[in-house]
């Protein structure tokens, strides 16, 4: 079974504002991407998160450079009390581990 991390050639995120993070997937090969977008729902996000289906803000696909975007709300608003990552830079982190089946 294929992990995202194994074959994607960029997982980041980072906050877009204090109340909204973005997590940017650029993966090296086709079937995998094809793949990821099947996989990659708002119900699959919210599992991995723990969040509900209204924290996801968008998904959105950028197949000419076999690239999604992920838009979440943040839990905790950047920098408030509570805050474990000010700069939203760990967040990619329960994507890493999903499973792609054997693209």
């Amino acid at each position: 079974m294929v992990k995202l991390a194994d074959v994607a050639k960029i997982i980041r995120s980072k906050n877009a504002g204090p109340y909204l993070l973005t997590i940017d997937i650029i993966l090296r090969d086709k079937k995998c991407y094809e793949k990821l977008r099947e996989v990659l729902t708002e119900t699959s996000i919210a599992g991995l998160y723990g969040v509900g289906r209204d924290y996801i803000v968008g998904i959105y696909s950028i197949p000419s450079i076999l690239a999604m975007k992920i838009v979440l709300k943040r839990i905790v608003p950047s920098g408030e009390p509570g805050d474990g990552d000010v700069y939203g830079a760990q967040q990619h982190a329960p994507l890493l581990g999903l499973e792609l089946g054997d693209c």
